[in-house]
């Protein structure tokens, strides 16, 4: 086959996969890490009495929130995207805050059976 009309020319010579190959690897690596860190914090935290039982689901779900966007934005490739993936991510989140607050004002109802 002639080499002049492959549709993809950086891949005549590996330097370039390799690159890209080990600056993904890195990443993966890195927030790997990180998320054994913020791991070791969500135990720690746990053993920590902020108040209220309230005060510290809050403080557990920032910290689920940067584990979940951490792993969201390089395992699942979102830091990559174009806008339109966006808006159906900000969407899903309205009705997943959405879901939380109908829970929370079923489980307040002062209507009880």
């Amino acid at each position: 086959m002639d080499s002049s009309h492959d549709p993809h020319p950086a891949t005549q010579d590996g330097a370039h996969d390799h690159h890209d190959v080990s600056k993904h690897v890195k990443g993966y690596l890195l927030v790997g890490a990180l998320l054994l860190v913020f791991t070791g914090l969500t135990v720690f935290l746990s053993y920590v009495n902020f108040g209220s039982s309230k005060a510290n689901i809050i403080v557990a779900m920032i910290v689920a929130t940067i584990k979940a966007s951490m792993v969201a934005a390089i395992f699942m490739h979102l830091n990559s995207e174009k806008w339109t993936i966006y808006r159906f991510l900000l969407l899903t989140v309205f009705f997943v805050i959405g879901l939380f607050v109908l829970s929370l004002l079923a489980f307040h109802d002062p209507i009880r059976y």
